[in-house]
């Protein structure tokens, strides 16, 4: 009996619990979809196989003269100031004559004593009241005296100092009733116009890359907006003794801007060698999880997000060089990579920008 009610109230709650079913149903109604995720991204580019080397140097001219006495000497006059332009021939620096007209003055007066000694040497001689040897040593007298006053009178004349061709002060070394000692700098002159360039060390590991001629892009902070050309002229054989660094010289092309010597630059040289293989060039935003070299990133396709493995080259400064796992052309997520999941719906809010270098 008991069974007989139990299968029953089964049979009665059957329609009530199908009723219930078709209730919660609704005709043409689909799952839950899952929300797209916004995102930017980057197209992958291609670049060299080597990163550019980056370094400072100071901005100069190319040819500085340093111009100095021949003899010691209190200093009588400097007639220039630092940055200005001078004309050929000028006088620029002088010494006190007064010592060394005195020492031409001596000179002079020997020059013509041992003269006078041998004319009446060679009469005594004709005469045969001296010797040969006697005549023959006034010879040497008389020729020695001769090379003093030369000597006097070329001190004499290079104890002035005169611009050889136009140029402009780049520094004034000394002052003015200062001693200086022979050779000792006192101006440093240089070209009126152009012929600037850049001087920098570089490490070993830089230097073996480069070759001359390489292309370099120099910045100056004084125009922050003007990028400057330049070519390397000049590769040393050897490091400086005293830095262990190799020092280059970068030729300046024509710039759009007044240049003095002294000016800090940075340079960007691309080696030549670099331009022979490539690499893919990714947006550095794109690459997430790195671990050494080893990265990922996630590339874009059909409006989903694909996570990729990738090792990573060498980083650039505005993008990363991928040795594998990229080719360039490729779309890879920037915005919004670190919060995606491999095949999540993606919407690009924006067009693809292209991975600078």
């Amino acid at each position: 009996m008991t069974d007989a009610r139990i299968h029953w109230r089964q049979r009665l709650l059957l329609p009530f619990m199908a009723l219930l079913l078709a209730a919660g149903c609704k005709p043409g109604e689909q799952a839950p979809v899952r929300a797209v995720t916004r995102v930017g991204t980057g197209v992958v580019t291609s670049g060299p196989a080597q990163p550019p080397v980056l370094t400072s140097g100071v901005i100069t001219t190319r040819e500085e003269l340093k111009l100095s006495f021949k003899v010691a000497g209190i200093v009588r006059r400097i007639g220039v100031q630092e940055g200005e332009v001078v004309r050929a021939g000028q006088q620029l620096a002088a010494l006190e004559l007064t010592e060394v007209n005195a020492q031409s003055e001596q000179a002079r007066q020997l020059a013509e004593k041992a003269e006078r000694d041998l004319v009446r040497g060679e009469k005594l001689r004709a005469d045969e009241v001296i010797s040969e040897e006697v005549l023959e040593s006034l010879h040497t007298q008389a020729a020695v005296a001769r090379a003093a006053l030369r000597a006097a009178n070329f001190n004499r004349e290079f104890s002035t100092i005169d611009a050889r061709h136009e140029g402009v002060v780049l520094r004034k070394l000394v002052e003015e009733r200062e001693f200086v000692q022979p050779g000792q700098a006192i101006l440093v002159l240089g070209p009126s116009a152009g012929g600037f360039i850049v001087r920098a060390g570089l490490a070993d590991l830089d230097i073996v890359r480069l070759r001359l001629g390489d292309p370099a892009i120099v910045t100056v902070d004084a125009f922050p907006d003007q990028s400057l050309q330049g070519r390397i002229t000049v590769l040393p054989a050897a490091a400086d003794s005293s830095s262990g660094l190799f020092d280059i010289e970068v030729e300046l092309a024509p710039a759009p801007v007044r240049l003095v010597s002294g000016l800090v630059a940075r340079l960007r040289i691309e080696p030549a060698l670099a331009s022979e293989t490539t690499l893919a060039y990714a947006p550095i935003a794109a690459v997430i999880e790195a671990d050494g070299d080893q990265a990922a990133v996630f590339v874009a396709q059909d409006g989903v997000a694909r996570r990729r493995p990738v090792r990573v080259a060498f980083i650039a400064p505005a993008a990363v060089a991928i040795a594998e796992g990229l080719k360039a052309g490729e779309v890879v997520v920037t915005d919004g990579a670190l919060y995606l999941e491999d095949g999540e719906s993606i919407q690009v809010v924006a067009p693809a920008a292209t991975a600078a270098q």
